[in-house]
């Protein structure tokens, strides 16, 4: 009888609850929910999901807690302790794959790479054991990897085990091991690590702040399908054999997901969908395979710090204001309206002190590696995440490089900046200090006369500071944002010895589509397609300075030195410095339109006597006492001593 009465008066006084949000979709195993007690009483409230039951925070007219939930869909209730019934309900659906972490930790000591998994971690959702740690090596290794206990290479026979000592390989290069791990209910994870060998001697890489190797002789083409045909990547994938010839080693796709009609694709829709009218993803895919079997990485134009009035997401909020899911998922102004830069009305910036939006995007970019194997990522407006989140960056990176450290990672953003280069970024843009500004803007004239290279100089120096360390810079004459292209405001001369400067200072040079042909349109009008057709004669001359960069060593360092000479006001001269005296470069470049003779300054470090033009494949002699260069109008030089 006392237990009826108890169980009537608990019943009368449970209390009315309410969350503050519906359900929806969730990037995260381990959500924040709250809501408000409208009526009544009890004394512990509980939130229950499938994947446990945790005691809410509450002051008698809110409650909150930190709920467990697993991959799916989460029924989450919450009531009063002791009893069943729930007094609010909602269902959260978990986006992220519950799966195991696989880690490697690489070291190198006494002649021995040591590699372990100990940093390996369960799944979040629904932990379960490590059963399996299993070894392998990429079949385009230097040579093959053996291990210090003998057996087979692991090129050729996984290893099983948790931890793995290697020989160090006899040939140099850059050496990379896959980790597979699997865990007691069957998921899997993997993960690469890499050393390098040089000289016989093996090193670690470091990953947080080195970029990959390939990138030091890398030539990148970009990409905007709307200008190869109306079926977007099978064009694309019917000029690549033309792209490769040029020589280029990467090309950079203009964003590929999901926009609005009529948009650019800066205009986020979906980072996990394909835009409809470039194909579908399995076209994306035979896109990726086709470019990587001719030699050709693939770089994912990709946007985190917005997203447009069309996600989904958005809508829903829209619609149902602060009952929306994603409420919290988006930057607010004093006023409490969601924050834009720019003009960019349409571009919503996302909240990246929500850590479901930095789970949400980091799964986005994780998943074009996984899923299609693509090389790397220009990242639009990576400054934006930067002034809101300026530690994010080094989670992403940590987090993509686990996957595939030879990812390469360009941030659209300064190079003069330290912060890109230490925070995540393997490159950045050839701006100034000035957001988005292009070191260059300044230096050639409208009138096509010639150029103003004392600004030239100061752009290529950093005005005298040099740059951070280890700072790789993308060298452009055109992208999506430069508007009209740069043939047709300076013209054909100032066009060649621009891309021969392009192609010499320290740098990632861009060729970007149609440049090899001298084609004339604004990025943003999105079409019509161009015709193919080379009347100045432009694809032989970038395909020998992409040769020229790919086969000539002193470019691919950080170094350049300038020249003096006695014609500075038109001609720039400079030193790339070799691995060896003999392999210094010497480029000089006559930026004015008509021929003249410069002869050359502070001439003690030149190379000199019998010299070979690597540019026009012609031999030269450069007078050790008196150095002087007859140079066309427009004329570029790249010297070197004969063989």
């Amino acid at each position: 009888m006392l237990a009826a009465l108890l169980g009537g008066c608990q019943s009368l006084l449970a209390p009315d609850l309410a969350f503050d949000t519906d359900g929806g979709e969730a990037w995260t195993f381990d959500k924040l929910i709250g809501g408000r007690i409208d009526a009544g009483h009890c004394d512990q409230i509980e939130l229950r999901s499938p994947a446990g039951t945790v005691p809410a925070w509450s002051d008698g007219r809110r409650f909150e807690a930190r709920v467990p939930l697993q991959e799916g869909v989460n029924r989450v209730q919450a009531g009063c302790r002791g009893t069943r019934a729930a007094q609010a309900e909602q269902a959260w659906a978990v986006q992220l794959e519950d799966a195991p972490k696989a880690w490697i930790r690489l070291r190198v000591e006494d002649g021995t790479v040591h590699l372990d998994a100990g940093r390996t971690a369960r799944a979040e959702g629904i932990p379960a054991p490590i059963v399996r740690y299993e070894w392998s090596a990429r079949p385009d290794n230097p040579a093959p990897l053996i291990p210090v206990a003998g057996g087979e290479p692991i090129d050729q026979q996984p290893l099983v085990s948790e931890q793995l000592e290697l020989r160090v390989p006899a040939a140099d290069g850059e050496y990379y091991v896959t980790l597979r791990v699997f865990d007691a209910l069957g998921r899997v994870d993997q993960s690469t690590g890499v050393f390098r060998v040089t000289a016989g001697e093996a090193a670690e890489v470091d990953l947080q702040r080195e970029h990959p190797a390939w990138v030091d002789r890398a030539v990148v083409y970009g990409v905007v399908p709307f200008f190869f045909g109306p079926t977007g990547f099978r064009d694309v994938l019917e000029r690549l054999e033309q792209i490769a010839a040029l020589g280029v080693t990467a090309i950079w796709l203009s964003p590929v997901t999901a926009a609005p009609e009529g948009d650019f694709g800066y205009a986020l829709a979906d980072p996990f969908r394909v835009r409809a009218e470039f194909g579908t993803e399995a076209e994306f895919h035979a896109l990726v395979q086709r470019a990587q079997a001719l030699g050709l990485r693939v770089i994912m134009d990709f946007v985190p710090n917005h997203v447009s009035d069309r996600h989904r997401y958005y809508l829903d909020v829209a619609r149902r204001g602060s009952r929306s899911p994603y409420y919290g998922w988006f930057e607010r102004g004093a006023d409490g309206e969601i924050a834009s830069y720019f003009d960019w009305d349409n571009l919503k910036n996302l909240d990246y002190d929500n850590p479901e939006v930095q789970n949400y995007v980091i799964a986005a970019f994780a998943y074009w590696v996984r899923r299609h194997g693509v090389d790397g990522f220009r990242v639009d407006a990576g400054w934006g995440v930067r002034q809101r989140a300026p530690e994010f960056w080094q989670r992403w990176r940590e987090e993509l490089k686990r996957i595939d450290p030879d990812l390469f990672l360009l941030a659209e953003a300064s190079a003069r900046d330290p912060y890109y280069v230490r925070s995540g970024f393997d490159a950045a843009y050839d701006w100034t200090e000035q957001l988005g500004r292009w070191a260059w803007q300044d230096v050639f004239r409208a009138d096509a006369s010639g150029a103003d290279l004392a600004r030239l100089r100061a752009a290529l120096t950093n005005r005298g500071r040099g740059y951070p360390a280890d700072t790789l810079i993308l060298r452009f004459l055109n992208n999506n944002d430069t508007g009209e292209r740069f043939i047709g405001r300076y013209g054909l001369g100032m066009t060649r010895v621009a891309a021969a400067l392009q192609f010499t200072v320290p740098g990632v040079p861009v060729i970007y589509t149609g440049d090899e042909i001298g084609a004339e349109y604004e990025p943003y009008d999105e079409g019509p397609p161009l015709v193919w057709q080379d009347p100045h004669d432009l694809t032989p001359y970038y395909a020998r300075l992409a040769a020229l960069r790919r086969d000539t060593p002193a470019l691919w360092s950080e170094r350049l030195e300038l020249v003096g000479n006695d014609q500075e006001e038109r001609v720039l001269s400079f030193l790339r410095p070799g691995p060896t005296p003999a392999e210094d470069v010497l480029v000089v470049l006559n930026f004015s339109d008509r021929p003249l003779t410069a002869r050359l300054t502070n001439t003690a470090a030149l190379p000199s006597g019998r010299l070979l033009d690597l540019l026009g494949d012609r031999p030269l002699t450069l007078d050790p006492r008196r150095p002087a260069l007859r140079l066309p109008a427009y004329g570029a030089v790249v010297l070197q001593a004969a063989p």
